[in-house]
């Protein structure tokens, strides 16, 4: 099977689930964590999925490849970390 679009990417599909699912549930976080870790944990999520989109259109270009999923891995250990201080 030929993949012609970035969402038919599995690690693409899983990282957008992976945000909606984050989005959803940091809905029920305190209130006054409403625009720092709710903001933060909702934006490092999205640039996951966003960072893996740029890497698909920059696919011809090997550094600039590699440049974008080391910004999405980037962003995927920010969201562990914020997960991390939601859970605590």
């Amino acid at each position: 099977m030929k993949i012609t679009r970035h969402q038919e990417l599995d690690v693409y599909k899983k990282s957008f689930e992976s945000a909606m699912v984050i989005f959803q549930r940091s809905k029920t976080f305190p209130r006054e964590e409403m625009y720092s870790l709710t903001d933060q944990i909702r934006r490092a999520s999205r640039s996951v999925c966003a960072n893996i989109a740029e890497a698909w259109r920059k696919r011809r270009y090997e550094a600039a490849f590699i440049a974008k999923l080391s910004d999405a891995e980037g962003e995927a250990a920010e969201v562990q970390t914020w997960i991390e201080f939601a859970v605590k």
